[in-house]
């Protein structure tokens, strides 16, 4: 399925998969600079069409003193010199229709956070920029009901749009992915993005910070690109541990070269044995 024109978007003829990549969160210029750095490397060695990935605010917070963020416009600006320096696209999530113009100034794809996917007035305002808007999916909505907000974004003039699955609530405290959800998304004439480092999410841990599986990022990643997913998103930092948002399921950064190398290999495979 054909990507969006994303300007700035390279190696689209390449036949690999599409990857979103990048920290969890914009801690600081010199840390989204090292892993722009990284990850524009890798991709340009393997041809692989890549967005650079940072949140200038994590909104959805399980604690009143969970890290939100150094400063919406000291953030964006950041993302935007990432873009200019590695002349690559960026995208950011946005959690309120005020926010979207802002956004938009520096951003090249807007993305709606999986659990406001159903706020309407969320998905116009980030349609009416222009924008790609890359629209997650609930994790409490079936991937049929995600027409929808397809619809609204397409019916605000606006067809340029990505899927992101990332799992699916399964009991209180964790995530499945249903990858029959990817197919059933393309058939809204779609591209359907995986992300493989939130589906491994463990919400709602009882010290109100959010646990995770990387040891199992590999394992939904293949099985992402297996059943033809279009992209990938993941997010990455040289030192999880330390990372002030999402650590508990990010991929270490050293770790990243070695896992696309597989994924280009068996999207090859893929491509040569089309279902």
């Amino acid at each position: 399925m054909m990507i969006p024109r994303i300007d700035k978007l390279r190696h689209t003829g390449s036949g690999n998969f599409l990857l979103m990549a990048g920290p969890c969160a914009i801690e600081g210029e010199a840390m989204a600079m090292e892993i722009a750095a990284s990850i524009a490397a890798i991709t340009d060695r393997l041809q692989i069409p890549w967005i650079f990935k940072g949140s200038y605010r994590k909104a959805n917070r399980s604690r009143l003193d969970s890290f939100s963020g150094i400063g919406d416009e000291k953030a964006l600006e950041i993302l935007r010199k990432v873009g200019e320096r590695f002349e690559v696209p960026v995208v950011t999530d946005i959690h309120a229709a005020g926010e979207a113009a802002l956004a938009a100034r520096y951003a090249d794809v807007l993305q709606i956070p999986a659990f406001l996917c159903r706020q309407t007035d969320l998905l116009v305002a980030a349609a009416v920029t222009g924008k790609v808007v890359n629209i997650k999916k609930g994790q409490f909505l079936s991937p049929g009901a995600m027409k929808y907000a397809v619809g609204k974004v397409r019916d605000s003039g606006n067809d340029r749009i990505l899927l992101t699955e990332r799992g699916t609530m399964f009991g209180y405290q964790d995530l499945v992915v249903d990858y029959r959800g990817i197919p059933e998304m393309q058939a809204l004439d779609c591209p359907v993005v995986l992300d493989i480092t939130h589906s491994l999410q463990q919400p709602n841990q009882a010290g109100g910070v959010t646990g995770g599986q990387p040891r199992l990022i590999e394992t939904i990643a293949r099985a992402g690109i297996a059943v033809g997913a279009d992209g990938i998103f993941i997010e990455t930092h040289p030192d999880p541990a330390s990372a002030k948002s999402d650590g508990a399921n990010m991929l270490p950064l050293a770790l990243l070269e070695g896992l696309l190398e597989k994924l280009v290999l068996l999207r090859q495979t893929i491509l040569a044995f089309p279902a």
